[in-house]
């Protein structure tokens, strides 16, 4: 059996900004299937000391003008960077955004063009240490970026019809083109193309702005990918008390414009659908009287939680504004009519809330407007495409970061819970939106992942992220926090103990800003934040071992040292996988159990290859049914399959032998199936 780590090439990952995002789907609250590649992993370290975060491995609380000012001398070198990255001579950088750890070390994020065209998934991170060496490097896609010709075959009109066209099915209203198909370059999910992407205005189905981006193959005029670009004084609020709000007053006019937090305003939209409003003024300081019926309530509510979240990514984060450059996003109420929904929008650099049903209940919670704003951070740093498993990541990045606000804001009418949108009523029936100990609740979301998540909304393929967050916080089982009972299980039966709601915060917030590109997917999450836990605390230490535990609870890889037991039947025989040919078969033969296989048979796979994309993956039970581990087209641009899933085999005989087969799918990638391992608890 081969070394498999012996075989990788340099970590890789992308990123690609996402234009607005809504809190709950069509169908649900609106909140706001590309994958990534591996992240960087984290360099052997001792346990940090009582469990602190190791001496100069967290990144520092940069003012705007610091941010600014490394940005500065990152275009100054990125020629530089592109040749020791070996770049070719058609692809330059675009510096995103910088990060800089205590020790000096700098995680430099940067978009691509080629040949004066935006890449599309080309993004990168790039890290260098205080000496100025590269570390590592993390890819949204392993790829070659070039293309025969930067010359359309087929019109922008085409593209341009057949994007207004899958607006349509999609139940777009007033579907229009906001401006003119730009030709790209798209690496998202396969071999980069010449490609033009079209941007669909008007409103979706349920009154939420429609920014649908299509891509379109510009030598064949088919349809290559597709997201949604929205991504769904003393105030008297009406969900968090009487509280304290940044206004501004000239003279004798008061206006809800907060000074000290990037001069963040708030504006009442009067039902309208677009506009900025009109921004909130009065004679005097005081906003709302707590009633929905009183305009500047739901005003007052938006603007609090503006406040809370900017608080605590400058606080607890070290991040000035969504940006990090200081400057505040604003907002607007009373979106629509009887709108039940809220929604972040890059276009405007602006978070808007609806009034929720009959107009009685706005969506401006605190879990809902650090919800959005976070879409926003999101957007910034990693740049998760909404679709797929990173839009669902996309989401529970949201979600993560709304109920840290919430914890954060430590307000006695609206108390810090891992329930989401609780305050806010949409079903009716004073249930929450969105439950993270066990997502399933909601009736839709998923509590663990699984192959064919990536084809699920994105509100609810959030569910097994939001998972591993509760049970990295606080732990599998039953408990009671602030007054709320959770009971959170395992896909694997086995228990999880948490590390404690600040560690999870600190530990998915630099896996988003230093690890994450545009086309992460779970399994590249995994890798991600177990990198953020080694380099915080140390690959040795209690949050370490609890990421891969919690991951492991949620059926994203497996325990460290293969977890709680049960039988194992391995296969360390090597099997190469021809390229673009016919699939091929590894076999392992079980005997010596009894009736049949159980529920939550446990197949861990080891294949190296250098895109994963072109596989197919599935087990063959003993009587020859096929279950589908990995469709081919999932698993987005990264190197190398290396993962546990769970499958429901409990209507197999146990005894017999299984196979795993692999087939590739498409030409000009190779390897090999390393060895698979059946495990049954």
């Amino acid at each position: 059996m081969r070394d498999s780590s012996s075989h990788r090439r340099a970590p890789h990952t992308l990123h690609r900004k996402a234009a607005a995002v809504a809190l709950v789907g069509v169908s649900a609250l609106i909140a706001a299937a590309v994958q990534s590649g591996a992240a960087t992993a984290a360099p052997a370290k001792a346990p940090s000391a009582a469990g602190k975060v190791l001496p100069g491995a967290e990144s520092l609380k940069l003012t705007p003008a610091q941010r600014a000012a490394l940005i500065r001398e990152a275009n100054a070198t990125k020629a530089d960077t592109a040749k020791d990255l070996g770049l070719g001579t058609k692809e330059k950088l675009v510096v995103r955004d910088v990060v800089k750890d205590g020790n000096g070390t700098l995680h430099t994020r940067y978009e691509r063009t080629y040949d004066g065209l935006p890449v599309l998934g080309g993004d990168l991170v790039v890290e260098t240490t205080k000496s100025g060496a590269t570390e590592g490097v993390v890819k949204a896609t392993a790829k070659t970026i070039k293309v025969a010709s930067v010359t359309p075959k087929v019109t922008a009109a085409k593209a341009s019809a057949q994007a207004l066209k899958a607006a349509k099915a999609a139940g777009a209203d007033k579907a229009a083109t906001d401006r003119a198909p730009r030709k790209v370059i798209w690496a998202g999910n396969g071999t980069p193309t010449l490609a033009y992407e079209t941007v669909v205005g008007g409103l979706q189905e349920d009154g939420t702005p429609n920014q649908l981006h299509v891509i379109t193959d510009a030598a064949t005029g088919a349809k290559l990918y597709e997201y949604q670009g929205i991504e769904t004084g003393t105030g008297n609020t009406m969900y968090s008390g009487t509280v304290t709000l940044g206004t501004a007053q000239s003279g004798s006019t008061y206006t809800l414009t907060d000074t000290a937090r990037g001069n963040h305003k708030t504006y009442n939209l009067n039902h309208g659908t677009s506009g900025t409003g009109t921004l909130f003024s009065g004679p005097d300081d005081v906003w709302g009287n707590g009633s929905a019926s009183n305009t500047e309530t739901a005003g007052a509510d938006a603007h609090y939680g503006a406040a809370l979240t900017w608080d605590y990514y400058k606080n607890v984060q070290g991040r000035s504004g969504i940006r990090g450059d200081g400057v505040g996003a604003y907002s607007r109420v009373h979106y629509g009519n009887n709108y039940v929904n809220a929604f972040w929008d890059d276009s405007c650099f602006c978070m808007t809330y609806g009034d929720g049903s009959g107009n009685t209940h706005p969506l401006t919670a605190i879990d809902v407007a650090g919800h959005e704003m976070t879409h926003g951070v999101t957007s910034n740093t990693a740049g998760l495409n909404y679709s797929g498993e990173s839009g669902g990541l996309n989401e529970a990045t949201s979600d993560i970061f709304g109920t840290a606000v919430e914890f954060y804001a430590n307000n006695s009418s609206d108390v810090g819970d891992y329930l989401i949108g609780e305050k806010i009523n949409i079903n009716g029936d004073g249930t929450p939106l969105r439950y993270m100990d066990k997502p399933s609740k909601d009736g839709a979301s998923k509590d663990s992942w699984y192959s064919g998540i990536g084809s699920v909304d994105v509100h609810y393929s959030s569910g097994p992220a939001n998972h591993f967050f509760y049970l990295l916080s606080e732990g599998s089982g039953t408990k009671t926090i602030n007054g709320v009972t959770y009971n959170s299980p395992t896909s694997d039966g086995l228990p999880v103990t948490g590390i404690g709601r600040a560690k999870a915060e600190k530990i998915w917030f630099r896996a988003l800003t230093t690890k994450f590109t545009s086309t992460t997917n779970y399994a590249a999450a995994r890798t991600g934040t177990l990198a953020a836990a080694g380099e915080l605390y140390g690959t040795t230490s209690a949050e370490y071992t609890a990421v891969a535990n919690a991951w492991a609870g949620v059926a994203v890889g497996s325990r460290p040292g293969g977890g709680g037991g049960g039988t194992s039947f391995e296969s360390t025989t090597d099997v190469s996988i021809p390229d673009n040919g016919a699939a091929v078969n590894s076999p392992i033969t079980v005997s010596g159990r009894t009736g049949n296989a159980p529920s939550n048979l446990a197949v861990s796979v080891d294949i190296v290859h250098t895109y994963i994309g072109d596989l197919r993956v599935q087990l063959i039970a003993p009587d020859g049914t096929a279950y589908t581990l990995k469709a081919y087209g999932t698993g987005g641009s990264t190197d190398n399959l290396n993962t546990t899933y769970t499958v429901d085999a409990s209507s197999e005989v146990a005894n017999g032998t299984w196979q795993l087969r692999v087939q590739d799918n498409a030409a000009q990638d190779t390897g090999y199936i390393n060895g698979w391992k059946l495990t049954f608890p």
